[in-house]
Parts: C-alpha cells; sequence; structure tokens
C-alpha cells in the first residue's frame, strides 16, 4: 500500500509539474502576444489620431482684426442724427439691462464706464460685444484687453440684435450730449 501510495504521488507531481511548466508557458506566450499586439495597436492608433488632428483639426488662422469684433453684426448703418424713438427704446434696455454694471460717464462699476464708446469703437463691435460677449472677450483682441483689465466677464443678457441696435443710438446719443 505504502509503494503505490509512492507511486501515485509521484504521478501525482509529475503530472502537477508538467501542468504548471504548461500553465506557466502559455501565460508566457500570451503576455508576449499580448504586449507586441497592444503596443503596435497604440502606435497605430496615435499615428491615425495624429493624421487625423492634422487633416481634420489644424488650428484656423487667426482672424484679420477689422474692428468690428466678433459676432452676427457684419454691418450697421447709423445715420449722422439721432434717430430718437430708437435711442429711448435703447435707454429704456440699457437701464433695465446694463446700468447694474455699466455707467455711462468714464467712471467704471463693474464694467468699463461707457462714456465715448461709439468714439472709440465701430458700431458693429458695440453691438457685437452686447450681443456676443463670451465669444467677444476669447477671440477679440480689444474685448480681451477689457477683460484683463476690468477681470470680469460680461454676463450675456440675451439682448436681440434690434435691441442691441437700440442701444446703440442711446450711446451714440448719450456720447454726442456729452
Amino acid at each position: 500500500m505504502k509503494n503505490q501510495s509512492k507511486t501515485f504521488q509521484s504521478l501525482l507531481n509529475g503530472q502537477l509539474l508538467r501542468a504548471m511548466k504548461m500553465g506557466a508557458v502559455a501565460l508566457f506566450s500570451g503576455t508576449l502576444l499580448f504586449s507586441c499586439s497592444s503596443g503596435e495597436a497604440e502606435t497605430a492608433a496615435v499615428e491615425n489620431e495624429s493624421e487625423s488632428g492634422l487633416a481634420h483639426e489644424a488650428p484656423a488662422a487667426p482672424a484679420e482684426d477689422n474692428g468690428k469684433g466678433i459676432g452676427p453684426v457684419t454691418t450697421v448703418e447709423v445715420g449722422a442724427d439721432i434717430d430718437q424713438a430708437l435711442a429711448d427704446n435703447g435707454k429704456s434696455i440699457f437701464e433695465g439691462k446694463c446700468s447694474a454694471c455699466h455707467q455711462l460717464s468714464d467712471q467704471k462699476v463693474v464694467g468699463p464706464g461707457l462714456a465715448g464708446v461709439t468714439e472709440r469703437r465701430q458700431p458693429e463691435w458695440v453691438m457685437n460685444m452686447i450681443i456676443n460677449p463670451e465669444e467677444m472677450t476669447k477671440k477679440d483682441p480689444e474685448a480681451k484687453k477689457l477683460l484683463a483689465e476690468h477681470l470680469t466677464q460680461m454676463t450675456n443678457q440675451n439682448v436681440t440684435e434690434q435691441d442691441a441696435r437700440a442701444i446703440l443710438e442711446f450711446l451714440r446719443q448719450n456720447d454726442k450730449n456729452s
């Protein structure tokens, strides 16, 4: 009986040892294959990504600063005289949406004072700043300077283009009367 037990034990040890060796070889081979194929795939993915980045996501050349700002307003016709009805409407809108942060003088509150703004800026720039302040402070050089100077992002008040035109007329009136 003791002899049979030794034989069984040596047989079991031999088979167990062989199975462990084969398992180790399989694990090593699998690891080797995975590491080789994984590295190639990652390299190919990085190459494809950088190629696609060049083809599809090339940074746009900076837009030429024409002084009109960034936004939907590309042209505005303003008369030599003030349109009083439009300016009155603009005053009402200004008092409701702008006066908490802007004065009509050169005094700063939160944002800059607006005295002389229609003389310093083109009408399109003023309207784009009113309608599109976030994009203006990201892309327009003058709006970027204002943000850096005043350290406060102008809030988008959801002013329509028509309302921005009325505010512009009110600001023109303010500058003509100063």
